[in-house]
């Protein structure tokens, strides 16, 4: 990955460890609040909320460390989608761990972080540089 000058190394670090923290920490959130018997409507609203509030506290945490999420989108589409989707699989009875899921919450926030990032510099385009 080539950094710019527009970008420097330590925020392109910072999306990934906030990204990593945000699916780790919701992953954990929810597993913790959400069982098997909950209804998984509201395991899913649960995790979204969870999910949001664990985004944005990381968020706070880690701005003056790591400078801020890129667009802080990475770190709310993982605490939102992935805190809904933590929760519907935790009501599915899927036997497993909490470092598992933690560990599928690490996955998931890097996937998502990437993804983002990938997105991002297809819309801008090779030749969105040269002017």
């Amino acid at each position: 990955m080539r950094f710019t000058h527009e970008e420097p190394a330590l925020f392109v670090v910072g999306d990934y460890v906030g990204g990593a923290a945000v699916g780790a920490v919701t992953a954990a959130a929810v597993r913790g609040v959400v069982s098997h018997d909950t209804d998984m409507v509201v395991a899913m609203l649960v995790g979204m909320v969870l999910g949001t509030i664990v985004h944005l506290g990381i968020g706070v945490l880690l701005i003056p460390l790591l400078g801020m999420f890129h667009a802080m989108v990475p770190g709310s589409l993982i605490g939102m989608y992935g805190g809904m989707l933590f929760g519907m699989r935790d009501t599915m009875q899927h036997p497993g761990t909490t470092s598992g899921a933690v560990a599928v919450g690490v996955a998931f926030g890097l996937a998502v972080t990437a993804a983002i990032r990938i997105y991002d510099r297809v819309l801008r385009g090779s030749g969105a540089q040269g002017g």
